[in-house]
């Protein structure tokens, strides 16, 4: 009986509950459209770090976690390995640089990673070979990298890098394909440490320095030890290093916890939007047929009921513009360029969608709070 009387009533003003159910499509659009982007830019800031196949990562002591300010000596290789659950290690150097793209004529910017073949940092491959010799002018590239620069294995590519106050070009050969690596908002190049240590960026054409450093190192814990263990044993035994699981890692990005703390206010302030919108229309709809609902109770309908029918009311209208949003937040995927970074994963959607479908209820707690104190007598203007 309730969910009758809600459908009835929507389908006699079904313009009206369309206009409102547009407008809570737009609600879910926008939310939708918040959680993908900040998915995606989260995703364009970490990704290589969050596949990273290792447990530990290890920097220098005292510069906060920072990849380009950390300095590690080779010394301090060995005595790592040398720490009780330690399996393997990989040096990994991070820096940027640009290479000229066969698709549109222009230089993109690149994640320029130098990594240890066969070593922790150096990602799996989709097709062709990995990287095998510590010098060699070969490199494996992201998949997003090759779709926008056009290239693929077997080509060759030349790295542009600032070398004092010169540009210098550099030819390798692309061998592999890895799947999206990206990171600090751009495709990754992964190139033998060795020779990244060449071709990177430096203040200096040439560059004398008394030992082989690396940015971060690596770490893969053997198997029956535990991380935290690990992490506090090199910790004790080797100086001047800090080590940090990976998570640790990814919010200590420059501007990575700020940004995502940013959009997921919005989110949250477009659903407090939606909440007050949806709570707001229902209120006024109630306000409307207040005679309507004393019609109802003086022929013994009870409070259940009319309860009932409300809150049918509000799921039908707010499920029918949840999934409109959705239907359109699709669409709207399929028609944005790749170079804005939305990413709508299973996860976020249904979260967000299950907030969504929640609101409608909670917004129009007021108006089923006003239907059942609706007095009979009152209502119809026959009280004294």
């Amino acid at each position: 009986m309730a969910f009758y009387l809600a459908f009835k009533e929507v389908w006699r003003n079904r313009g009206r509950f369309f206009l409102f159910s547009l407008v809570i499509g737009l609600i879910t659009t926008l939310v939708l459209f918040i959680a993908g982007l900040a998915q995606g830019l989260s995703n364009a800031n970490k990704e290589y770090l969050s596949k990273l196949d290792a447990e530990l990562i290890v920097f220098q002591d005292k510069v906060q976690l920072s990849s380009s300010a950390s300095q590690i000596g080779k010394s301090t290789f060995n005595n790592i390995r040398r720490v009780e659950g330690v399996a393997n290690i990989g040096s990994i150097g991070l820096s940027s640089a640009s290479v000229f793209s066969a698709k549109n004529g222009e230089d993109v910017d690149i994640s320029l990673i130098g990594v240890e073949p066969l070593s922790p940092g150096m990602p799996d491959i989709l097709s062709g070979s990995t990287l095998r010799l510590d010098n060699e002018n070969a490199v494996v590239i992201d998949q997003n990298f090759a779709r926008e620069s056009g290239y693929g294995v077997g080509d060759t590519i030349r790295i542009k890098s600032l070398q004092g106050k010169d540009y210098k070009y550099y030819q390798v050969r692309i061998i592999g394909l890895t799947d999206g690596q990206e990171y600090l908002y751009r495709p990754s190049v992964f190139i033998p440490y060795l020779t990244w240590d060449k071709v990177r960026p430096q203040p200096s054409a040439s560059v004398n320095r008394s030992e082989f450093t690396t940015n971060i190192i690596a770490i893969k814990v053997a198997d029956g030890y535990k991380p935290d263990d690990v992490a506090q044993q090199i910790s004790s035994q080797v100086p001047n290093l800090e080590v940090v699981d990976k998570e640790s890692a990814i919010t200590a990005i420059p501007g990575y916890l700020v940004q995502q703390q940013t959009l997921n206010t919005q989110q949250l302030f477009t659903l407090l939007i939606g909440v007050l919108v949806i709570g707001g229309f229902f209120q006024i709809q109630m306000l409307q047929k207040v005679p309507l609902i004393g019609v109802l109770k003086a022929i013994g309908t009870p409070n259940r009921t009319v309860a009932m029918a409300v809150v049918s009311q509000i799921i039908l209208v707010s499920t029918f513009g949840v999934l409109m949003g959705g239907l359109f937040t699709f669409l709207l995927s399929i028609g944005i360029p790749d170079s804005v970074p939305i990413i709508l994963s299973g996860n976020s959607v249904a979260i967000a969608l299950l907030a969504l479908l929640a609101i409608g209820p909670l917004g129009g707690l007021v108006s089923v709070r006003l239907a059942v104190s609706v007095e009979p007598l009152t209502a119809l203007g026959l009280s004294s």
